[in-house]
């Protein structure tokens, strides 16, 4: 009883930060729908939830402490039941297997891609036919890729259009810990993904040219050519199609990716700029400026303006979250209550997770609110209040301005540094440096140029304006050039594990959302959760889950068995092992012994020699010599189905055997070996057989 006494005393202490920990539940049970592997598990966790929710309320004397604990428990079995629900009401067929397909189809959208030159096309299939001429059932809603200079004029919204193209299912992960498209495509009712083939003929024209979005975008890049009118496109309107690869990649490598995604820096420049310049042309008008309250009319005019941004920049998931964020914020400073507190972050996430829970495991949520809950918390704090706080003397204002954005920087990436090591198994070392002076140079510079650009083209006045943008911008491309380019810029790390990631996340927020001294507690496991993440074990071999392609680690890097692997495969078989060098080729290592079909490559680990056999083309190996080669291996790799009596010595990885399982990622010391899907998985986008169809 004293201990609960105590707890009840903590907990009355606390009782203004209880209720930030709604979203955090609500999101812990959509976590739980998707780390647990079907309807049994599922069914398991909500009966357990709810059984804590009826122990407490049983248990229950009026106190803080069991009320929430009940409260968890329920939000925890919604979170639970509403990623199934919304998985369910998503439900779309899915292409069972590759397939080529003549069709006739209606454009949904038509994305450009002009650093890549091809256009993206969203159909819905009227009708199709295969290879042979038979009737072919297709998913009512595809995206495939086109050349760009085989799409005809008049190809955009509206169109009926005839073409060839090679369709395949919603691709998985490469390997375990790759990124999951299929899990994507499900949630947005992608049943197909593949490759276009001119010619295409148009049946009927667009109902409209393109929109608004796409011509903005067009005049943008037709004013700043190259990767800075991308950039400039990307601000105004969302699309990076026109940033040029190694630009991208270095504002990646430098921390600065961000700035490319229209989210919270974007949406609070577009409404600061709006209410600034609405406040200051209301005010010299002095009988208005006397009779109305301009703050409230600057944030009406925000929001307006925020409003009109998210739906021009596409309503992606990210902009709805920062206008929820903005909408909040503007309310709040419209009542007279403070601007930006971690209740109004709370209630942002609320309404993200409730209407779209699969954000939740997207990297670009957990990035977002990640970034503004460690922000807020940090300016929350009396210390930071007190010493980095507004000062009489403009000079010493003027060093704690700059004080408190080197320390922002610095905790932004340090809650960020998880998130980024988990999803895209790097960590970057110069990213806050580079923030401090990037995201004030795009916010009070780079933005309120092309603004001011926008406004004056219509009248033919815009010409040194966009002049300025460019230049702004290309500086802002060598700095990304120049931070990525410095040595030890972005750490390659291994895959992390799930578990390590969750306690890392847990520290993290039990040390952000609470005020008393036992905020601390969240230390350890903050700690525990990084170290475990860094420190996981590089993989020796990773195989993809069609078996034509495998990466094994070698002492210079690691080395693919395919010379002619795409740039994709190469970049994502090279993250997956934790390496950032430039892959290597099998047949050129001492190790290894290959031929035009087969490679068997020895490598010493743990003491033994591992020997590891896999094919390398599409041509048939003798099965006598195949079965004989089986027994001689440890393990054995092939894209087809092997024979019964090829019985290598620990582990077969054949067609039968990947499609079951996915890729996978194998260690040799100890040996073990991860797996992209497990026996029991039933998640709706991993049973494509099951559900998709011709």
């Amino acid at each position: 009883m004293p201990r609960l006494c105590r707890a009840e005393q903590w907990a009355e202490a606390e009782r203004n930060q209880i209720p930030l920990w709604t979203p955090v539940m609500l999101g812990a049970g959509i976590a739980a729908w998707f780390v647990l592997p079907d309807p049994r598990a599922w069914a398991a966790a909500m009966l357990a939830a709810g059984g804590v929710a009826l122990a407490a309320a049983t248990l229950s004397d009026g106190g803080r402490v069991m009320r929430a604990i009940g409260l968890g428990a329920m939000l925890v079995m919604a979170g639970m039941l509403l990623a199934w629900a919304r998985a369910e009401s998503v439900q779309a067929p899915v292409l069972a297997w590759p397939v080529m397909a003549d069709m006739v189809a209606e454009v949904e959208t038509a994305e450009p891609l002009a650093a890549r030159q091809i256009v993206r096309l969203m159909l819905r299939p009227v009708r199709a036919r295969d290879g042979r001429g038979r009737a072919l059932g297709l998913p009512p809603r595809i995206r495939i890729s086109l050349p760009q200079e085989d799409a005809p004029v008049g190809l955009g919204p509206g169109a009926w259009v005839r073409l060839r193209a090679r369709l395949m299912p919603p691709a998985g992960p490469v390997a375990p810990g790759g990124y999951d498209f299929a899990r994507a495509a499900w949630f947005q009712g992608i049943g197909a993904t593949g490759r276009g083939f001119g010619p295409v003929q148009i049946l009927h024209q667009a109902d409209q040219g393109p929109g608004l979005r796409q011509r903005l975008s067009q005049r943008i890049t037709g004013q700043l050519p190259g990767s800075a009118g991308g950039i400039a496109a990307a601000l105004a309107t969302g699309d990076v199609g026109a940033i040029a690869q190694d630009d991208a990649e270095a504002m990646r490598r430098a921390g600065l990716a961000h700035l490319l995604s229209v989210s919270g820096l974007h949406i609070t420049a577009v409404v600061g700029i709006v209410m600034v310049l609405t406040i200051r042309l209301l005010a010299l008008w002095p009988w208005l400026a006397l009779r109305v309250r301009l703050p409230l009319v600057g944030a009406a005019a925000g929001a307006v303006a925020a409003v009109g941004y998210t739906w021009l920049t596409g309503a992606e998931v990210p902009t709805i979250r920062s206008c929820v964020a903005a909408m909040l914020v503007l309310a709040a400073l419209a009542m007279g209550r403070e601007a930006m507190t971690l209740r109004l972050v709370a209630a942002g996430a609320l309404i993200v997770l409730i209407f779209r829970p699969e954000a939740l495991v997207g990297a670009s949520f957990q990035l977002s609110f990640a970034a503004i809950t460690a922000i807020v918390a940090l300016h929350e704090h009396p210390a930071v209040r007190h010493w980095l706080g507004p000062h009489p003397d403009w000079r010493w204002a003027a060093l704690r301005h700059l004080g408190a954005l080197l320390l922002t920087g610095l905790v932004v990436e340090a809650a960020l540094m998880p998130i980024a090591v988990y999803h895209f198994h790097k960590a970057g070392l110069y990213g806050a440096l580079a923030n401090i002076v990037a995201i004030p140079w795009t916010t009070f510079i780079a933005m309120p140029l092309e603004m001011i650009a926008l406004l004056l083209e219509p009248m033919g006045l815009g010409g040194p304006v966009w002049w300025l943008l460019g230049q702004a911008l290309g500086l802002l491309l060598k700095l990304a050039h120049a931070v990525s380019a410095m040595p030890g810029s972005v750490v390659a790390l291994p895959v992390a594990s799930g578990w390590a990631f969750g306690l890392a996340v847990a520290g993290g927020l039990w040390i952000a959302l609470w005020r008393t001294r036992w905020r601390w507690l969240g230390t350890p496991a903050l700690m525990v959760g990084i170290w475990v993440m860094l420190a996981a074990p590089a993989p020796d071999l990773v195989v993809t889950g069609d078996g034509r392609h495998a990466g094994i680690a070698m002492g210079r890097g690691m080395a693919l068995l395919r010379d002619r692997a795409g740039d994709y495969m190469r970049t994502t078989l090279s993250e997956l092992s934790g390496t950032d060098a430039e892959p290597l080729a099998l047949a050129d290592q001492p190790a290894a012994r290959c031929g035009r079909d087969m490679c068997v490559t020895v490598l010493q680990k743990g003491g033994r020699r591992w020997r590891i056999a896999a094919t390398r083309s599409g041509y048939p190996v003798p099965w006598t010599q195949l079965v004989a080669l089986c027994g001689r291996v440890d393990i054995m790799i092939a894209d087809r189905r092997l024979p019964e009596a090829c019985q290598p010595r620990w582990l077969k990885l054949d067609s039968a055997v990947l499609q079951r399982t996915g890729g996978v990622s194998i260690r040799l010391d100890p040996p073990m070996a991860r797996m992209v899907r497990q026996p029991g998985d039933r998640y709706p986008w991993s049973m494509t057989g099951q559900r998709g169809g011709r």
